[in-house]
């Protein structure tokens, strides 16, 4: 069982910047992946950023724009988001992928992203 809590959404102008956290409540170096995805109104929930047994992969939407890092002392996953785009808006949630013989995905709560002038 893996507890996510994520935390830093907010409004935002175009051109600016956030930084989303997820917390997990078990040491991340125990997770098989862990990463970011959205969800905007009317569409379908997309990846943004993930890292994968150390393998980071971006959306092309964001590359050059975001960067994922994680902190093995606090068990955290965050996403810097710069140059903000109104496209960006969306519910922003966190993903932890556990191996155990199976897969198991877990979600945070989400939080939202909001890109306007």
């Amino acid at each position: 069982q893996v507890q996510l809590v994520e935390s830093g959404g907010g409004l935002v102008q175009p051109g600016g910047s956030l930084r989303l956290s997820c917390a997990a409540s078990r040491s991340i170096f125990t997770l098989y992946a862990m990463g970011w995805y959205r969800q905007a109104p009317g569409k379908q929930r997309e990846s943004v950023a993930t890292i994968t047994s150390g393998t980071i992969k971006f959306a092309d939407s964001v590359k050059g724009r975001f960067t994922i890092s994680q902190d093995g002392a606090k068990n955290t996953v965050d996403l810097q988001m710069n140059s903000l785009k109104v496209e960006d808006t969306a519910v922003y949630y966190c993903m932890a992928k556990l191996r155990l013989g199976e897969f198991y995905e877990y979600w945070g709560q989400g939080t939202q992203v909001t890109v306007s002038s």
